[in-house]
């Protein structure tokens, strides 16, 4: 589900709560009572997904290494996800799908061709985006990071890693014209 059907969804069971309340809003014009209904919907969503990073912090500490001994540069997840978390490290990007069994695709940062992220309006709203990814890899080409928060940073970060990795592989990146 996207961003736009989520938030629609909330301001619909808002509308429905006021509604039920039994309180009387005739008296507040319309338009007023659409933005107020919107900034509860929006400061809704932001709570619930600032809950969901207090149960499990995807914070970065100084110099930590994966399992695999390798330097994770980012951790995140999409906004309102509890089954989907993202790791990038100096070597690959992994994401991680599923709560109760586990699914974990990793996608070497040599193999990457090209990176980039994209916001909504509404996404604009949440600071949230999408990073899309493209590569070789024959059985998925194409990844998308779907509602990452802060995705501009996150897009440097691996692109940065990405240049960096390539170097380290001896790969160089040339552009044809």
């Amino acid at each position: 589900m996207s961003i736009d059907q989520t938030r629609a969804q909330v301001i619909s069971g808002v509308w429905q709560a006021i509604a039920q309340s039994g309180v009387d809003l005739s008296s507040v014009p319309q338009d007023q009572q659409e933005k107020l209904v919107g900034k509860i919907a929006d400061n809704l969503l932001v709570a619930v997904n600032a809950m969901l990073d207090e149960d499990e912090p995807l914070t970065v500490e100084e110099d930590e290494v994966d399992e695999n001994n390798e330097k994770v540069l980012w951790k995140g997840r999409p906004f309102l996800s509890l089954v989907e978390s993202y790791t990038v490290t100096n070597e690959r990007l992994k994401i991680i799908m599923g709560l109760a069994s586990r699914h974990v695709e990793n996608f070497e940062l040599i193999r990457i061709q090209d990176i980039d992220f994209k916001q909504g309006m509404t996404e604009r709203m949440f600071g949230i985006g999408d990073i899309t990814i493209r590569g070789h890899d024959p059985s998925n080409p194409e990844i998308k990071l779907r509602n990452v928060s802060r995705p501009e940073e996150v897009y440097e970060i691996m692109r940065k890693a990405w240049l960096e990795a390539r170097k380290r592989h001896g790969l160089q990146f040339r552009e044809y014209m």
